[in-house]
């Protein structure tokens, strides 16, 4: 069973960068779609930025030209750079397929600070 474990999260001032990691216990990367979630108190998770089953990338279009979503098939790690941060990214962040089938791991909570 793959289980998935987010890290990188942290506290930031606005404008600044983090670099998000989801490392997978098991042979992921069979799995072509993957993508990266979020979630704030009391709302739906929701995609922030994830790769097709095609290949192509998807993201939110509140994170269009800020965030970017690699992958390291050697590794098992599907990362998201995140550039230019601002307070409303402030959430606890999940990796998982697009669309989500596996289960969810514990995230990683990012803070930006105003």
């Amino acid at each position: 069973q793959v289980q998935l474990v987010e890290s990188g999260g942290g506290l930031v001032q606005t404008g600044g960068s983090l670099r998000l990691s989801c490392a997978a216990s098991g042979t992921i990367f069979s799995i072509n779609a993957m993508g990266w979630y979020r979630q704030a108190p009391g709302k739906q998770r929701e995609l922030v930025a994830g790769f097709t089953s095609g290949g192509s990338t998807k993201y939110a279009d509140s994170v269009k030209g800020r965030f970017t979503i690699s992958r390291d098939n050697a590794r098992n790690t599907v990362y998201l750079q995140m550039n230019s941060l601002k307070p409303e990214d402030t959430d606890v962040y999940y990796c998982n397929a697009y669309p989500p089938w596996l289960g969810w791991g514990k995230g990683t909570l990012v803070t930006v600070s105003s």
